[in-house]
């Protein structure tokens, strides 16, 4: 396949993927096609999602390729392949929750415009924080593993430098905003499960990183940072 076709074929799988899955979990529980707030969230994905894979396309193409490859992968240690499941599983919850109450359920009132507003910032932001992550970070695979065959070493440049997890930051702010942009304050505290598995895997990938990656302990002692800059 030609590099432009096979490159136009890669954003429209991950366009498409992205698509039906935020598009399926969010509307087929809702049950109805008329819930604006859900729109305007799936516009925003898919600008986020075109956005994301065009810059992978032109900064690093190797690393969009290992991003695409399954969540579950025979190099993977047996704990990450646990925490993977568990966090795809706290994951789809959340989102399949939010339609469920929002309809549903009821149990907690909805979130205002202020809220709601909050929420989308806090998406977008997110979003935004995983793709510069992505593209400071050429291993930043979708699984632990050491990356022997690309020639993994410490990444120290970019928001790396103020903390070690940048991405899990992002995809706190994910977790936490798109419920309150789509109305529940409910799914906003279930967010706290997919978050939950989140940390565990952040520690499990730096006890892994420091047997496994040289000068990983040393970047540890630098940027003493998980997550948030001067705070944790």
């Amino acid at each position: 396949m030609r590099p432009g076709l096979a490159a136009m074929f890669k954003l429209i799988k991950a366009v498409t993927q992205t698509m039906v899955l935020f598009g399926g979990l969010l509307l087929l529980p809702a049950g109805t096609w008329r819930w604006p707030r859900a729109w305007w969230f799936l516009g925003v994905v898919f600008v986020g999602t075109v956005a994301t894979v065009v810059s992978l396309l032109l900064v690093n193409e190797d690393l969009l390729n290992e991003r695409m490859k399954p969540a579950i992968q025979k190099s993977q240690p047996l704990p990450d392949k646990i925490l993977t499941v568990l966090l795809l599983i706290a994951s789809f919850g959340l989102t399949i929750f939010i339609p469920l109450d929002v309809f549903r359920f009821h149990l907690l009132r909805h979130t205002g415009l202020l809220a709601a507003s909050l929420g989308m910032a806090l998406f977008i932001c997110g979003w935004c924080i995983i793709t510069a992550a992505l593209l400071q970070n050429p291993y930043a695979a979708p699984v632990v593993k050491y990356q022997e065959e690309r020639r993994q070493t410490v990444v120290v440049a970019g928001m790396y430098s103020v903390v070690r997890h940048p991405m899990y930051a992002g995809a706190i702010a994910v977790f936490i905003g798109m419920p309150l942009w789509l109305g529940s304050y409910a799914a906003a505290f279930l967010a706290a499960a997919p978050i939950s598995v989140l940390a565990a895997r952040m520690v499990f990938e730096e006890k892994f990183l420091r047997e496994k990656l040289d000068g990983y302990g040393d970047y540890t002692r630098r940027v003493r940072r998980r997550l948030v800059p001067f705070v944790w």
